[in-house]
């Protein structure tokens, strides 16, 4: 309302009061009812010119902000998409992950199958296992076969006393057939023996098949026989005890190590026998050369006693051929004899011999060699019978060093190249590898013995063999080189 006009309306309401003060107030009621007609019009007027303007106003602000309004609108949709997304997206998640925890429950059960699958088959393959004789370690530790064989005996003793003491399986429950316990026991006992004589087969079955190769896959085969066994009887709560299943595993073990050491004595005697018919070939030589030295020193006395003779009664020039004959036979006679005396003392030293250090590079490669020990009178022929037809090439001899205690010497040689042996199963198999030929050279002259080395081996029919592959003509570098058995003869004469 306009407060000038407020004003002048109590200006004048004032004058027309004190008019009718005068005249009784008649003229001033009609003044003041067209005096607030008048405002209240103009009031009214005001109004509505008002109103009308801020309906203008919001008119021109929704105009000015109406692509605000509408982002709003588009955000609040939004959100309400967004929602509804991740209510979805929850969903799928939990679907997913319902779906992984069933799909790896079903990866663990097949996997599970499988191993089991994989197991049962590999007790059945006729495969090598990766066992040697470092990786099965001897539950037994008994001196001979005759030992394990008694061990053996033991342990099938103790099993028929398990089973007759009813100790091997057990059977907790106490069946009934109808209401009768004694029907329900003989039903026990004839699931019991059945079991047991199952159990018992398969065992059985498993020791005909041990070998050395296979026993970490007969004792998984005698344990899976245990479980399966024991899931026939579990319906009726009757089991096989695990003391019963160790006893069949040790027997098991037992018989394993019984053939074991059946084969190590098996090739113990046959070493033996092997150094027996060295020896006793290497005691026929000895005979041999102390006979024909005999046999040379006795015709050369002869000899030498005839040329004597008839020295003794020659003149002149006849005189000097039988001179020079005398000499002769007292050369060979003091031969025969020294001949004589070294049969003799070889047959008295027991423990004479060579050492001899060969080499097969056609056949085991380079730095592969053999440390061996013979008694003969002449070495090479055992060189020679070692080159036969078991090897592809000859050997090469690099050392032959003579001992009044070879035995020593050999195995002296053997501890010092233990680490590098090449057989770790056959103590008997003497070769090494890894080895460079000057570190047995420092071994001899360090203990001081004197030999001679041949560092390059000739391996002539081996260079031979890769000359005529290659399609070359040419002989080998070394063909020309004198024969190791020519100077080791030349050595030893």
């Amino acid at each position: 309302m306009n407060p000038d006009f407020v004003l002048w309306s109590l200006i004048l309401a004032l004058v027309l009061f004190g008019i009718d003060a005068i005249s009784g107030f008649s003229h001033t009621r009609r003044m003041l009812r067209w005096l607030i007609r008048r405002l209240a019009a103009t009031e009214l007027t005001n109004a509505a010119n008002q109103h009308a303007a801020a309906l203008a106003e919001i008119s021109r602000l929704k105009t000015k902000f109406s692509g605000i309004a509408d982002v709003e609108k588009a955000l609040q949709r939004r959100k309400e998409e967004l929602t509804l997304l991740e209510e979805e997206y929850r969903k799928l998640e939990m679907d997913q992950k319902t779906r992984k925890e069933q799909f790896e429950e079903q990866y663990k059960a097949a996997l599970g199958r499988y191993t089991a699958l994989t197991q049962e088959v590999s007790l059945y393959e006729n495969k090598l296992e990766d066992i040697s004789a470092g990786v099965y370690d001897p539950h037994f530790t008994f001196h001979d076969s005759a030992e394990y064989k008694t061990a053996l005996e033991n342990i099938r003793n103790q099993c028929r006393a398990l089973v007759q003491a009813n100790q091997a399986t057990k059977a907790p429950v106490q069946w009934y057939i109808g209401s009768n316990k004694r029907e329900g026991d003989r039903m026990t006992k004839l699931i019991t023996k059945v079991l047991l004589r199952s159990f018992n087969g398969e065992c059985e079955a498993i020791i005909a098949d041990v070998s050395w190769n296979n026993i970490a896959r007969m004792e998984d085969r005698a344990r899976k026989s245990y479980a399966q066994v024991n899931a026939l009887g579990d319906a009726l709560k009757i089991s096989i005890t695990p003391e019963y299943l160790e006893l069949k595993l040790n027997e098991i073990r037992l018989t394993h190590e019984f053939e074991q050491k059946k084969y190590q004595e098996k090739e113990e005697q046959r070493a033996q026998r092997e150094q027996l018919r060295e020896d006793a070939k290497a005691q026929d030589e000895i005979e041999a050369a102390q006979e024909e030295a005999e046999q040379q020193e006795h015709l050369y006395q002869e000899l030498l006693g005839k040329a004597r003779k008839e020295a003794a009664e020659a003149t002149g020039t006849q005189l000097q051929e039988l001179t020079g004959k005398v000499a002769s036979f007292e050369a060979k006679l003091d031969e025969a004899r020294k001949k004589k005396e070294k049969a003799i003392a070889r047959a008295q030293l027991t423990k004479s011999g060579f050492v001899y250090i060969i080499s097969n590079i056609g056949a085991f490669g380079e730095g592969v060699f053999k440390i061996g020990m013979t008694r003969r009178m002449e070495p090479m022929e055992r060189i020679i019978e070692l080159s036969g037809a078991a090897v592809p090439f000859p050997f090469d001899l690099h050392a032959m060093l003579y001992s009044d205690n070879a035995p020593e010497i050999e195995s002296a040689l053997h501890q010092f190249f233990e680490a590098r042996k090449l057989n770790l199963v056959n103590p008997r198999k003497e070769f090494y590898h890894g080895i460079a030929l000057s570190e047995i050279e420092t071994f001899v002259r360090e203990r001081g013995l004197s030999a001679q080395f041949i560092g390059i081996p000739e391996a002539r029919q081996y260079r031979e063999t890769l000359a005529i592959r290659e399609g070359s003509k040419k002989a080998p570098a070394t063909a020309s080189s004198p024969k190791p058995e020519t100077k080791f003869a030349e050595a030893f004469a």
